[in-house]
């Protein structure tokens, strides 16, 4: 496991960051989901807007790049094998507060959940990638003063983006 995670984000994603502009390189995005299609395709998706890239496929590895890399912003999916997406998140912000982060999911009902937490915003699956390069930039832009706002439960901006068909009357 170890082995693709370095083979996968060192020498491809943050190579690829450095050649764009220095305000993203220097943002590193960690990439979190046991689907290894969708992780490699959001890390090259983030990659080639600049950002510095990790990518991990469970929880687990997530926790372990977290506390040994300077990491800006998860993605962070929620349904995953062993240690849940939720279970991350706890885990992640406990040692690291101010950590922006975004849940990606296929999961239903979760902003109430997601809003509870104070997570940075809410996409569900399918992605629609220019909204997600959009609440990865107000996320990142974000004062870690609004950061504390949000966990402090007050109000504050949050992103939510419902893969379901908005229903008329």
């Amino acid at each position: 496991m170890k082995r693709e995670q370095e083979n996968h984000h060192d020498p491809t994603a943050e190579a690829v960051g450095e050649s764009r502009t220095t305000e993203r390189v220097e943002k590193r995005i960690l990439v979190v989901d046991d689907d290894s299609p969708v992780r490699e395709m959001l890390s090259r998706v983030l990659a080639g807007e600049g950002y510095g890239v990790l990518a991990a496929a469970n929880g687990a590895e997530a926790l372990e790049i977290a506390a040994a890399k300077k990491i800006d912003l998860v993605l962070l999916d929620l349904n995953m094998p062993g240690q849940s997406g939720w279970d991350t998140f706890e885990r992640l912000t406990a040692s690291q507060p101010l950590l922006a982060v975004i849940i990606i999911t296929a999961r239903p009902n979760q902003l109430f959940t997601a809003l509870g937490a104070g997570v940075g915003a809410l996409l569900e699956k399918p992605l629609d990638f220019p909204q997600l390069l959009q609440a990865v930039t107000r996320l990142l832009a974000e004062t870690p003063e609004s950061r504390l706002a949000r966990l402090a439960g007050q109000a504050s901006d949050f992103y939510y983006n419902s893969s379901r068909p908005r229903q008329t009357e």
